[in-house]
């Protein structure tokens, strides 16, 4: 679908519901923007004019060629493309799905992201409620983000259902819904969503990060003594008296807590005058 398609296919209609993109706005900390989302749906003013925002106009005419892409590296197959789909209950809830993966049903979304502001983990933050949003409507399991990036990247991540985040998220918008049907004006839902989490898919080679090779060398020299630490606790352990709340011998000292646990500190004196207790 092209962009003044989508445009005029997203202005008949999309104020009868919430959509993905909409859910981005009622999970986020801007009040204006979610002032004007609600005048939308009321009616009472006509949805921004994107024509001129070079980043969406960007990710319309890339669509096409990232769903090619993520389907040529993949091995999958993409279809519902610009399928809109209703919630089976709460028919105020749609989503208008750039594809699903075929076999598994996944939520498919493309995106386009400037290279020098990019980080994976950004990227799955600020998309997670239009994909936790569209993944509640269809019933999926998972969500693939695949971002093409003006840097001639391009990522793929696999987003699971978070059933935590997606009852905050239905809280919301049923709030704000019932806004727009009675006329109060609504207010930031307020709440901390979790931290997504990305469902690890990806081999990295470390070999250029200078960080990575300083602290990879630390593990590897200290390794040894930490395995022999971690030897002589355990059998610290053994030796401490069933009834000893404290034992205290050649500079350790090991404290038995309420809970039974074992800890261990070294003392800067030894104070072997406790070993006679």
């Amino acid at each position: 679908m092209s962009g003044n398609s989508r445009q005029l296919w997203n202005s008949v209609d999309r104020r009868a519901f919430i959509g993905g993109s909409d859910a981005k706005v009622i999970m986020a900390d801007d009040e204006a923007d979610l002032l004007r989302l609600w005048r939308e749906k009321r009616g009472e003013v006509e949805p921004e004019d994107l024509s001129g925002n070079l980043i969406v106009q960007l990710g319309n005419a890339t669509e096409e060629l990232n769903r090619r892409w993520y389907e040529r590296n993949s091995g999958q197959t993409v279809s519902d493309v610009q399928q809109r789909v209703f919630h089976p209950v709460k028919r105020w809830m749609a989503a208008t799905l750039d594809g699903r993966i075929e076999g598994t049903g996944a939520v498919f979304e493309a995106k386009f992201a400037l290279p020098w502001t990019f980080s994976e983990e950004d990227a799955a933050e600020k998309h997670m409620a239009q994909l936790q949003h569209n993944m509640w409507v269809v019933a999926a399991r998972t969500a693939v983000l695949s971002i093409i990036t003006g840097g001639g990247k391009w990522v793929e991540m696999t987003i699971p259902a978070d059933p935590l985040y997606q009852h905050l998220l239905l809280t919301a918008e049923k709030k704000f819904w019932r806004c727009v049907e009675a006329g109060d004006t609504p207010h930031l839902f307020g709440v901390e969503p979790p931290r997504p989490r990305i469902e690890a898919v990806r081999v990295v080679d470390m070999s250029g990060s200078n960080s990575w090779a300083e602290f990879a060398g630390v593990f590897c020299r200290t390794r040894a003594a930490y395995l022999e630490h971690d030897a002589a606790k355990a059998e610290l352990k053994k030796l401490v008296p069933e009834d000893a709340k404290e034992a205290v011998g050649s500079g350790v000292r090991a404290r038995r807590s309420k809970s039974g646990a074992i800890s261990f500190d070294i003392l800067e004196t030894p104070e072997v005058g406790y070993a006679a207790l």
